[in-house]
């Protein structure tokens, strides 16, 4: 056999199993949704889909049962609306400083110790707000506890910081220098050139890093059902107590008689999640092939 002829076999076998493993990985999804739908089905015909839209989330009554997601919506965006508030403004000045005027010596500090606070256990998070966290929220604002909303968002946001510094510093990083240079040839200050042109030109990689922060946001579990109260109510005050959907679904799983209306109940708030956090990754994605076409 020839040489080009081995080549060539080699190619199509090298295309092969690339193309399975981009394979498997979509097949995973489908999978995952699969699962998701054949557990949570039986709900969507008894007792229907309406009873998701309830306002209220009572799965175990000697009454009536309530299987409203609301109060578990509001208290996800709530939590993730206050994580990001605070999150976004300190990862991109820190991303800024690391990429743009921080010492050598300095930035070979900070990449590792942002790495490495990446790399805490969510549960280790999640005693250090129970016990330090929680009581200062409790005092600074004078609360009957400190088990709140505000608290479950800040501990979010020590995990979505480094997330969002390093995809930030990367599309600062990634900006031509020739844009630089010629802002500062045309009399623009350092700060000025890394506000008006470095800052807008890497814009949409931060969008991505800003999104991709989201979606671990969302989906992050133990450090919520640890801090934010675990109350299931339809409520948009920082200061009251929470229940998110991963910490629904952590807290009831384990307990639920399986098969029943509250497991379903259950696996629809894991197609919702997914859902959200599938489309939000979408949404990143898209961000970041608009950010490559650009560079």
């Amino acid at each position: 056999m020839s040489r080009s002829r081995k080549l060539h076999i080699t190619d199509k076998l090298m295309r092969l199993l690339l193309v399975s493993a981009a394979s498997t990985s979509v097949l995973i999804v489908c999978l995952i949704f699969l699962f998701l739908f054949k557990e949570a089905g039986p709900f969507a015909f008894k007792p229907g889909l309406g009873k998701l839209l309830d306002s209220q989330w009572i799965p175990v009554s000697f009454q009536e049962e309530h299987f409203g997601v609301g109060p578990l919506l509001s208290g996800s965006a709530l939590v993730t609306a206050l994580a990001m508030l605070v999150t976004v403004p300190i990862s991109v000045l820190v991303a800024i400083y690391i990429a743009e005027i921080a010492q050598p010596a300095e930035r070979e500090f900070l990449k590792p110790f942002i790495e490495i606070l990446a790399s805490i256990p969510s549960v280790v998070l999640g005693f250090f707000g129970l016990l330090v966290v929680a009581p200062l929220v409790k005092t600074f604002f004078g609360l009957t506890t400190g088990l709140t909303a505000l608290t479950g968002a800040l501990l979010l946001s020590l995990m979505a910081i480094p997330t969002i510094i390093s995809l930030s510093e990367d599309a600062l990083v990634s900006v031509p220098y020739a844009l630089k240079n010629a802002s500062l040839a045309l009399g623009a200050s350092h700060l000025q050139t890394i506000f008006r042109v470095t800052l807008p030109a890497a814009l949409p990689g931060i969008v991505a890093a800003v999104m991709l922060g989201i979606g671990r946001v969302i989906g992050e579990t133990m450090a919520v059902l640890m801090v934010t109260g675990n109350s299931a109510i339809l409520t948009f005050s920082p200061l009251a107590s929470v229940r998110t959907m991963t910490a629904t679904i952590a807290a009831e799983m384990g307990e639920v008689p399986f098969g029943s209306i509250h497991y379903q109940a259950l696996f629809w708030i894991g197609i919702i999640l997914l859902g959200i956090t599938f489309a939000l990754n979408i949404i990143a994605q898209r961000v970041l092939k608009k950010y490559g076409m650009m560079k």
